[in-house]
């Protein structure tokens, strides 16, 4: 786009030729009138020229030349035209002011407004320049007409007509300097305004909002990116928010007529998100809607954003309160242990109370971390042998009457670098909802921990069960939080084992069986491995 002054210059620019195609024109007057004063019968109320040869050679060359200057007016530079155009002017209408006496104040007259158009088409000082050379010229060949040829014209002629030619050209080059400041200033508020039209468009054209602009006829003139989106190719080939979208077009005829929107969700298409409409006059007492489409699945993660934000402060209050009589537990546990009057029996019910005393502190410290987003403590783990350990302690600590929580792995000196509270905190989660979740009806659910690597040599952890398995649809927000097909469950236990994962560089993701059931699969990051 160009710039300012260069838009500026252009649009002067376009302004003065305009003007110096009438100029051109009124040489062409002059040319002719001058021609008729010569040649033509007019000749004969101004009386014989002083130098008839010289006057008709004058008319002539001045007409030829003024058809060429018209001619030619588009071309070059307008500066150069506007000089020689002056330039001519005044040495012919001299010359003929010379030649023909009886004319020479007609002549003077009509050179007033070569001198005041060549003021107007230069700069200041050109113009300047223009106007002494014209009062110049008049005075001199007043002077020359006097001494020389004995001419008895008053000498206040040429004086008046001196300070005509100067006031003129003062004037005018005043009207051209404030003509060309005008543009100037146009066009730098053009400028901004079509600057200020380009931000608008792409801040509409960005906003996650959708946005139609309909006309009084429910005709869609405008959609941003957003509402492109939402209403796919349909809105490209049809602009008819009748036949594109009824129920919309409904609620805003309601609008319009009462006031009240109707702020329900719509659902668009069957496989588009729910919108929420809202509607503003483009302008006071204008036809033109504006329609916003906000997408309810954008306004539902900015809640759970919100709640989850709230949730996390809750959390690490809750933590904290939990973490004192925590510790007076596992006190009074040691002060137990250490009595002889405790049976055989009764000292392995206070180590399982011991061990899930300091595994509730463990998840205390993991929320308070997630909390605080502070950051893991990773070390080189063999996954076999962790797996190994924590079925072991599962099966301690969880009675599992009929079902079966085994390990298997095809890699037994697999290492990956985790923080291994974490990583027993997220199997943990894992290994409850197989167990609770993956079971066909009637049936003891089978669990299985499988430590192996995939091509690239990445350790994977894989939770495996022979239940039905988990719905695609939902499968899809098995991660989010406050996402439960249970009835007694929170939601939130997927959702911040994949945050662990993530605190510990790693991943989890579901992975569907071909043969039913489930798995859940971390994907950490690689250790040493023992040799």
């Amino acid at each position: 786009m160009p710039t300012t002054p260069a838009r500026a210059r252009r649009g002067a620019e376009h302004a003065l030729r305009r003007e110096l195609y009438f100029y051109s024109l009124y040489r062409l007057l002059e040319a002719s009138i001058l021609i008729l004063v010569v040649f033509g019968p007019v000749a004969e109320l101004f009386g014989p020229a002083r130098h008839e040869v010289a006057a008709r050679t004058i008319a002539a060359t001045f007409a030829i030349l003024a058809v060429v200057l018209f001619a030619f007016h588009r071309r070059g530079e307008l500066r150069l035209h506007a000089l020689l155009g002056v330039g001519c002017d005044l040495v012919f209408g001299l010359l003929a002011i010379h030649a023909i006496p009886a004319a020479g104040t007609g002549i003077a007259l009509m050179l007033l407004f070569n001198v005041g158009s060549a003021a107007l088409l230069l700069p200041a000082r050109l113009g300047a320049t223009v106007a002494i050379v014209a009062v110049a010229g008049l005075l001199g060949e007043h002077l020359w007409s006097t001494v020389f040829d004995g001419s008895t014209r008053h000498h206040g002629e040429p004086l008046m007509f001196s300070l005509a030619f100067l006031a003129l050209a003062t004037v005018t080059s005043v009207l051209g300097r404030q003509m060309r400041d005008s543009y100037a200033l146009a066009a730098h508020h053009g400028e901004q305004a079509a600057h200020l039209v380009e931000v608008n468009d792409l801040i509409i054209r960005r906003l996650r909002t959708g946005v139609l602009l309909v006309d009084g006829r429910n005709r869609v003139n405008v959609s941003n990116e957003a509402a492109s989106a939402l209403l796919g190719d349909r809105v490209d080939g049809e602009h008819d928010l009748t036949l594109l979208l009824p129920e919309l077009a409904r609620r805003l005829a309601v609008w319009r007529e009462t006031g009240l929107a109707d702020e329900t969700p719509l659902r668009i298409a069957s496989d588009a998100p729910e919108v929420v409409p809202r509607f503003a006059r483009l302008l006071a007492g204008s036809d033109q809607t504006l329609v916003f489409l906000d997408d309810t699945a954008v306004v539902s993660r900015k809640a759970e954003s919100m709640t989850l934000a709230t949730l996390g402060r809750f959390s690490a209050s809750l933590a904290h309160e939990i973490r004192n009589p925590l510790a007076a537990i596992n006190y009074a546990v040691q002060l137990l242990q250490e009595s002889e009057d405790i049976h055989a029996a009764d000292r392995r019910l206070l180590e399982i109370i011991h061990q899930q005393g300091k595994r509730m502190n463990g998840i205390v410290d993991n929320v308070l971390g997630l909390a605080r987003r502070e950051p893991a403590k990773p070390e080189y783990v063999e996954l076999a042998a962790f797996a190994r350990r924590f079925v072991e302690e599962y099966r301690s600590s969880h009675p599992l009457e009929q079902d079966d929580l085994a390990t298997t792995s095809s890699e037994p000196r697999l290492a990956a670098l985790v923080d291994p509270r974490q990583l027993h905190q997220v199997l943990t989660v894992l290994v409850h909802n197989a167990l609770t979740y993956g079971r066909m009806p009637g049936e003891p659910a089978r669990v299985t921990l499988h430590v192996h690597r995939d091509t690239r040599g990445t350790p994977l952890l894989d939770v495996r069960d022979r239940g039905p398995g988990i719905p695609e649809g939902a499968a899809r927000q098995l991660f989010h939080p406050f996402f439960t097909t249970s009835e007694h469950g929170t939601g939130l236990g997927l959702y911040i084992a994949r945050e662990l994962s993530r605190a510990n560089q790693a991943s989890l993701d579901y992975v569907g069986l071909p043969g039913g059931g489930s798995c859940f699969r971390l994907r950490l990051a690689p250790g040493r491995t023992t040799p």
